[in-house]
Formats: structure tokens, C-alpha cells, sequence
């Protein structure tokens, strides 16, 4: 059984029960660029599995031996051309990102940083088992203390404007020789047309969908905003934070959003904050739903649709009293296999995923 769970994979190495457990439960992977026995071994299994490999657009890493790296421009290579490619504060010191020790901020405005990016990796995924890359930290506002302004970078804005070029230029070199460019798009919410024009060259991921943290969810008008990144263009692969317990809340959350307003295509994974070293999921996650039977349907933040196998609903509302009481159609079935009430009650930031009939 395979259905639309996403195994974001690039902790710890990986193990051959892992290999066993994702081949039968995900439909795209993201794992460490070294990982290639694992990736080959998924791609002979799955065929169909969208299995791609980690690079980081912004930072390079001092502590990764090699010969492979996560980074698209080593530390070495970096230091090797003179090191101007490092950014660096007024004062001339290099930028390492608070709370992720030995990572360092690169010159994303740089043209012959994009250009060694991009030369780089479209040179080890040519004739790579993955199907292309997951390229991280896609990066909108400072989330690691770079405190701009730095030498050459007034601001927020020319590290944006050079992330936005080199995402351009990486998909478009990445799409010449048949693989894809998966960005981690941050808070694409904010700029009208990011998202879809960093998602062009096979899709984007959103590692914040519906939430910062567990306890952190968005109000209702901020995760309706990010509701279109669910419907493409590409393979989209939405992530909901949990506490790293698979039995949290948000797991069905993040899932009845992602069936009513993706249909069932993409992928969706929820995980505790930075947890990617296990096989995240649950039952519903390989629900088959079927087709969608109309568009969905929503009052007052509140939204269900119906699926030729299925049915989901949520609430986005996050204040404690709007609980709402919505009819659940006949024929359907929950987790356990008993028949599905004829009402549910949904709290604030709750979902619900039932499906036709009994599956085995």
C-alpha cells in the first residue's frame, strides 16, 4: 500500500527497515546527498517515488568530510577561491547561523557563488538515482541571526533577490538534464507569486504549512493564505509541526487540509521540529481518498470536501469556542474501521479524514 506521505529523511543514516517501511508507505522522499544506495534502492522498488536529495542554497558546512556534501559550494572550495564568497559582517567576520554550529552564511548575491552552485549540483545529479533536489533554506526574513546590514547586503532583500535568482538558475540547469528543483520556499505567503515561481521547475516544499510549531498554529486568515501551495505547480510537499508524536492532533490537521485543497496530489508529512531521522505517519496517511467530487467547501474558516473514497473536513479557527458541529456523509469509516458518526465536532485547529467502506 503506498499513499501520499512524504518521508523527509536526512538525519541519522538510514537503516534497511526504513528502506522497507518507506517503500510501502510514501510517495516522495527527501534524503542527504549521499545517500545514493538508499535512493537507488527506492527508485528499483518505486519507480513512481519522487525521491530527491538535500542541498542548501544559503550555507555551507565546515564540519561534512566529504566526498559528498549538503552544501552546493563546499567549505573548502569556498576557502580554496579566497574565501570571498563567505558573507561577512561590516567588520570583515564571517557569518555563522545561530543555533546550527559550522554553518556559514554564503554570498547569495554573488553571481559567481550562483553560478559554482549551480555547476556544482547540476554535475552530481546528472545520472544520480535522485530525481532531483530539495534545495533548503529558501530563505524570506533572518531566521539564523544574520543582522543585516552585512558588506554588500543592506538588508533582507538582497539576500531574497539573489535566493530568487539562483532558484531561477538551478531549476532551469537542473530541468536541462531531466531532474527537478524542490525548494524549501519560506513564507511565500507574504509575496503575492513566490511560491509559484519558485515551485516552476517541479515544485516547492513548505516545511511551516499551517504552523510554526506544535503549540504555534496560525490563525485562521494566515493558514488560509497558504492553503494554494497545496495545489501545486509541481510536486508539492507540505510539512505540519508536531511535538515528534505521530498520535499529536495536528498530524489529522494538516492532513484533512491537504486532501481538501491539494486533491490528494503532493505530499504531506507531519514531524517534530527538526525530527527527520524517523518514518513518520499514520493510518490515514495511506488512505486511498479517490477523486474529488466537487471543490471545497468552507463558511466562517471551516471547510469539507467529498472524494469518490472519502471524505475530510477542518476547522482553522483557533479561538476555544468555535467548535463546529458539520454533518459527516453515509458510508464512511474511521481509522479503526467502525462506521463514521453522522455529526462531528470539530475543535478549533482540528481535521477529520474518513473513507468509504472497509479498507485492509
Amino acid at each position: 500500500m503506498t499513499g501520499v506521505g512524504a518521508w523527509i529523511r536526512y538525519g541519522d543514516p538510514i537503516s534497511p527497515a526504513q528502506i522497507d517501511f518507506a517503500a510501502e508507505h510514501y510517495r516522495a522522499a527527501i534524503l542527504q546527498p549521499w545517500e545514493l544506495d538508499a535512493a537507488a534502492e527506492l527508485k528499483r522498488r518505486r519507480p513512481d517515488m519522487t525521491v530527491l536529495c538535500y542541498k542548501c542554497l544559503s550555507s555551507t558546512r565546515a564540519y561534512e568530510p566529504g566526498p559528498i556534501f549538503s552544501s552546493g559550494v563546499t567549505y573548502r572550495e569556498a576557502e580554496d577561491d579566497g574565501g570571498t564568497w563567505f558573507a561577512t559582517r561590516l567588520d570583515g567576520a564571517r557569518i555563522e547561523w545561530n543555533g546550527y554550529g559550522g554553518h556559514w552564511q554564503m554570498k547569495v548575491w554573488d553571481p559567481e557563488y550562483r553560478a559554482r552552485w549551480v555547476q556544482n549540483v547540476t554535475s552530481e545529479l546528472a545520472g544520480s538515482p535522485f530525481d532531483g533536489v530539495m534545495a533548503d533554506n529558501d530563505v524570506f526574513d533572518d531566521y539564523y541571526g544574520i543582522r543585516p546590514p552585512v558588506q554588500d547586503a543592506a538588508s533582507m532583500a538582497d539576500f531574497r533577490d539573489g535566493l530568487d535568482k539562483l532558484v531561477h538558475a538551478a531549476g532551469a540547469a537542473l530541468n536541462g538534464v531531466g531532474k527537478v528543483l524542490v525548494p524549501n520556499i519560506a513564507e511565500s505567503r507574504r509575496l503575492p507569486g513566490r511560491w509559484d515561481s519558485h515551485a516552476a521547475y517541479g515544485g516547492g516544499f513548505e516545511e511551516v504549512w499551517l504552523g510554526y510549531g506544535p503549540a504555534n498554529l496560525f490563525d485562521p486568515r494566515t493558514a488560509e493564505a497558504q492553503l494554494s501551495q497545496a495545489d501545486g505547480p509541481g510536486l508539492s510537499i507540505l510539512r505540519v509541526p508536531t511535538d515528534g508524536d505521530d498520535a499529536h492532533p495536528n498530524f489529522r490537521y494538516g492532513l484533512a487540509a491537504f486532501w481538501i485543497f491539494g486533491g490528494g496530489e503532493g505530499s504531506y508529512t507531519a514531524t517534530g521540529h527538526d525530527d527527520y531521522s524517523r518514518t513518520q505517519h499514520i493510518q490515514e496517511l495511506d488512505w486511498p481518498l479517490g477523486h474529488p467530487e466537487g471543490q471545497p467547501h468552507g463558511r466562517r474558516h471551516v471547510w469539507q470536501r467529498t472524494f469518490s473514497d472519502g471524505w475530510a473536513a477542518v476547522n482553522f479557527n483557533n479561538d476555544g469556542r468555535r467548535r463546529r458541529r458539520i454533518k459527516v456523509p453515509s458510508g464512511l469509516v474511521d481509522a479503526a474501521g467502525q462506521p463514521a458518526p453522522h455529526h462531528v465536532v470539530l475543535a478549533p485547529q482540528s481535521g477529520v479524514v474518513y473513507q468509504r467502506g472497509q479498507r485492509h
